[in-house]
């Protein structure tokens, strides 16, 4: 069975930091883009960062830019999202993905909140 699964989540205060890991099971996502979006209360899912399977090139939304950083492990079939929190607009279910193709596998999620 191939499965995502984040964690990491948890309280921060701002200015904190924390460490999402988003680890894969079930088959190799070695060649697989690997991407993390958030959705915070009452709004739309958003795009926060992704990261190319063979160059390990990185993009990133706007609004996290130069605070988050998205890396992986090929081997461990992992990534991971550091992030270094400003304010509690952060607040938000954050997700994983994997996507290749037309093909992509979703992590159920973790929670993070950001205290002031």
């Amino acid at each position: 069975q191939v499965q995502l699964v984040e964690s990491g989540g948890g309280l921060v205060q701002a200015g904190g930091s924390l460490r999402l890991s988003c680890a894969a099971s079930g088959r190799s996502f070695s060649t697989y883009n690997r991407a993390w979006y958030r959705q915070a209360p009452g709004k739309e899912r958003e795009f926060v960062a992704a990261i190319v399977w063979n160059s390990g090139s990185t993009s990133y939304a706007d609004s996290v830019k130069g605070r988050f950083t998205i890396s992986r492990n090929n081997a461990e079939n992992t990534v991971y999202l550091q992030m270094n929190y400003r304010n509690p607009e952060a607040t938000a279910l954050y997700y994983c993905t994997a996507f290749r193709g037309g093909a992509d596998y979703w992590g159920p999620g973790t929670q993070v909140t950001v205290s002031s």
